[in-house]
């Protein structure tokens, strides 16, 4: 049985890493490096890595940062911001990336999906989907930081995604996002209830039991989080440990880190 991975998000701008709250009001956190080694000593299962400068700027991705993450990472790193072509693909994964988000450029253009999942493999690719809540109480899918609307529903991207060749989804809510209220669970159990695939939670965990809430009640396969390392007192070890309590398979460090728990 696939284990449930707990996975940091760090979104760097500027010189270091920053949160908002619903994708604005944007708070500084710290060095991009300090936060990288703590998680790989508290082996987390994953880092994701978003750059949104490349993202906001059209930048291409900062390829000596990523390269300087992966070398101080234990764990793979999910990398993601400026994304535009196979290339970059190419260059991101050569520089230590080992998955790669695809955000704005799977509504751009669709085709460069498909291209990469044929001459990659879908296993190192993430289709991520910001949502926000209409006035219907339905999903509609935005990009470009959540600034541009695509007037597309949230489980028809869902399954164009998995047609064109992802290996996983990541879904964040924007109405939630950096709130520490806790996860949307019914807009992450439509994409569970669409695609075959591995569905990454994000966007509102403030406390333990929103994991295991979105875990359990919405069949996430993986929960990304930022605000609630950054700002409580919660860690990814204490967050697996109240999943064991709770009947959550994850993966447990290794035998000198069972102290942080």
């Amino acid at each position: 049985m696939l284990k449930t991975r707990i996975m940091p998000t760090l979104l760097y701008r500027g010189t270091g890493l920053v949160k908002g709250k619903s994708f604005n009001n944007w708070r500084p956190v710290g060095p991009v490096l300090p936060s990288v080694k703590i998680y790989s000593k508290r082996e987390v299962d994953e880092i994701l890595f978003i750059d949104l400068n490349a993202s906001e700027l059209g930048h291409q991705p900062n390829y000596a940062l990523v390269s300087m993450v992966a070398s101080h990472c234990s764990m793979p790193l999910a990398v993601g911001g400026g994304i535009n072509s196979v290339e970059t693909i190419q260059n991101l994964l050569l520089t230590g990336a080992d998955k790669i988000v695809l955000n704005s450029v799977i509504y751009e253009n669709p085709g460069l999906v498909e291209a990469a999942a044929n001459r990659f493999g879908s296993q190192c690719l993430i289709g991520s989907i910001d949502v926000k809540t209409s006035k219907r109480n339905d999903w509609t899918c935005f990009s470009h930081g959540g600034r541009v609307c695509e007037q597309q529903s949230l489980s028809d991207c869902a399954k164009n995604l998995e047609n064109l060749g992802v290996g996983e989804i990541l879904v964040c809510s924007i109405d939630k996002d950096g709130s520490l209220q806790g996860f949307d669970t019914e807009m992450v159990k439509e994409v569970v209830s669409t695609v075959d695939l591995p569905v990454i939670a994000s966007g509102g965990a403030g406390e333990p039991q929103h994991f295991v809430d979105v875990i359990a009640n919405a069949g996430a396969s993986a929960v990304a989080a930022s605000s609630i390392f950054h700002f409580t007192q919660h860690t990814p070890s204490v967050i697996k440990k109240i999943c064991l309590e709770n009947g959550i398979n994850v993966r447990v460090p290794s035998k000198n880190l069972t102290k942080l728990f």
